[in-house]
C-alpha cells in the first residue's frame, strides 16, 4: 500500500442520508482522502455545501450536486455509493467512467450468488473502466465476514458457526419504521414473507462467501422468523406496545452443508425485554459461538446509552467502508469480495 503516504485519493460521496453523511464527514476528517464531489437526491440539498451536509462547522467548498453527468466528469479514485435503493445502471457507468466503487449496499458480496445477467455486466463495467466494486458495511460485512474469517483462523476443524445480533430499540423514536414497516405493535400473525425474502437476499450472499473461503461450501440455506409479544402495556420511544402485541422479532438464516447446520446468522429486536414466550436477549451488539476445535464464546457489545445509539451506530457501517477505500483502490478490476482483499488497517487521524 505504497501510494498511502503519496497523493490522497480523490472520493466522491455517493448519497447523504444516515450512514451517507457520516461516511461523508469521515472522508473529510480523513488525512489520506480528498473529497471532490458530492451526489445527493433530494433537491433541497443540490448546492449545499458538503460540510452543512454532514454537521461540520465549516464549509469545504465542495457543493453537492442531483447531475450523475457532472460527477462523471469529475477525476476521481473512488465512489463511495451508499443509495437507499441500487441502481444497476448508475453503478457501471461510474465503474466503466474508471471510478472504484465501496458500496454498503450488499449486492456484491457472493458473486456466484448474484443474478448471472447483472453479474456479467458489473464485470464487464470493471474491465472497462478498470474500476473495482466492493461491498461491505458492519452487518453484513464486518459481522459476517471479518470477524468470522478471523475467528476461524485459528480452527482446523469447525462444526457450527452462529452470529447472533441483537438490537434494542426501545429507545428508537421512529414509529413508521417500527410501527408500519416492522410491523412491532401489531397482533401476533404468521412473519411476513416478504421480510423474511428481505433479509435472507441480505445476509445469505454474506454467509455463502464464509463458507466458501473456508472451503465448506454450503448446500441449502433456510429462513424462519418468530415473534414474541408484550406481557404488559409498554411505552417506548415511538409510541406504546398494547399487551399481547409484537414486541420482539427473531429471524434466523441457517446454511447447511451434508445436511447439517454450519453457519447461522441469527437478528433479534426488542422493544421489551418483558416477553412471552421468554425469550434470552442481550444487550445491543453481537455474541459469536464457534464449535470447533478450539472453541469460542464471543461477546461484542456496544458501550453506548440507548439514547446516543442512533447518533452512533451510522458510524459502525460507514467507517469500514471508508476504511476500504485505499485496498479496493490498490485491488485488481473486478468484483472484490472480503476474501479477495486484505484486512482494513485503518489509517486514523
Amino acid at each position: 500500500m505504497t501510494r498511502t503516504t503519496a497523493a490522497p485519493y480523490r472520493v466522491i460521496q455517493w448519497a447523504t442520508g444516515n450512514i451517507g453523511a457520516r461516511s461523508l464527514r469521515a472522508v473529510l476528517e480523513h488525512p489520506h482522502l480528498d473529497l471532490v464531489g458530492v451526489y445527493v437526491h433530494g433537491a433541497k440539498k443540490v448546492g449545499v455545501d458538503a460540510g452543512t451536509l454532514c454537521g461540520l462547522e465549516r464549509e469545504t467548498g465542495v457543493l453537492a450536486t442531483g447531475d450523475i453527468d457532472e460527477i462523471l466528469a469529475m477525476e476521481a479514485d473512488c465512489v463511495l455509493y451508499m443509495p437507499r435503493a441500487f441502481d444497476a445502471e448508475q453503478v457501471c457507468r461510474l465503474l466503466t467512467s474508471g471510478f472504484n466503487v465501496v458500496t454498503t449496499r450488499g449486492e456484491f458480496h457472493h458473486p456466484p450468488s448474484m443474478d448471472r445477467e447483472l453479474c456479467a455486466q458489473v464485470e464487464s463495467a470493471c474491465w472497462l473502466g478498470n474500476s473495482s466494486i466492493h461491498s461491505t458495511g458492519s452487518s453484513p460485512g464486518f459481522i459476517t465476514e471479518a470477524v468470522p474469517i478471523a475467528l476461524t483462523s485459528i480452527q482446523r476443524r469447525l462444526e457450527r458457526l452462529t452470529i447472533r445480533e441483537f438490537a434494542d430499540l426501545s429507545r428508537r423514536d421512529s414509529p413508521g419504521i417500527l410501527f408500519d414497516v416492522m410491523g412491532f405493535g401489531a397482533p401476533p400473525t404468521a412473519f411476513d414473507q416478504h421480510r423474511l425474502d428481505h433479509l435472507r437476499a441480505n445476509f445469505e450472499p454474506s454467509l455463502r462467501l464464509l463458507a466458501d473461503a473456508l472451503h465448506l461450501p454450503l448446500d441449502t440455506v433456510e429462513v424462519a422468523g418468530e415473534v414474541a409479544t408484550a406481557r404488559h402495556r409498554t411505552r417506548i420511544a415511538a409510541g406504546t406496545l398494547a399487551p399481547g402485541s409484537v414486541a420482539a422479532q427473531r429471524v434466523t438464516i441457517t446454511g447447511h452443508r451434508d445436511g447439517t447446520p454450519l453457519i447461522a446468522f441469527c437478528a433479534m429486536w426488542y422493544c421489551t425485554t418483558d416477553l412471552d414466550p421468554e425469550w434470552s436477549v442481550r444487550p445491543t451488539g453481537w455474541h459469536i459461538d464457534v464449535n470447533g476445535d478450539a472453541p469460542l464464546d464471543v461477546d461484542l457489545r456496544f458501550p453506548v446509552s440507548l439514547d446516543m445509539m442512533s447518533a452512533v451506530s451510522p458510524g459502525y457501517t460507514a467507517n469500514r467502508a471508508v476504511n476500504a477505500v485505499p485496498y479496493l483502490c490498490a485491488a485488481p478490476p473486478g468484483i472484490r469480495t472480503s476474501v479477495d482483499l486484505p484486512q482494513f488497517t485503518p489509517i486514523l487521524n
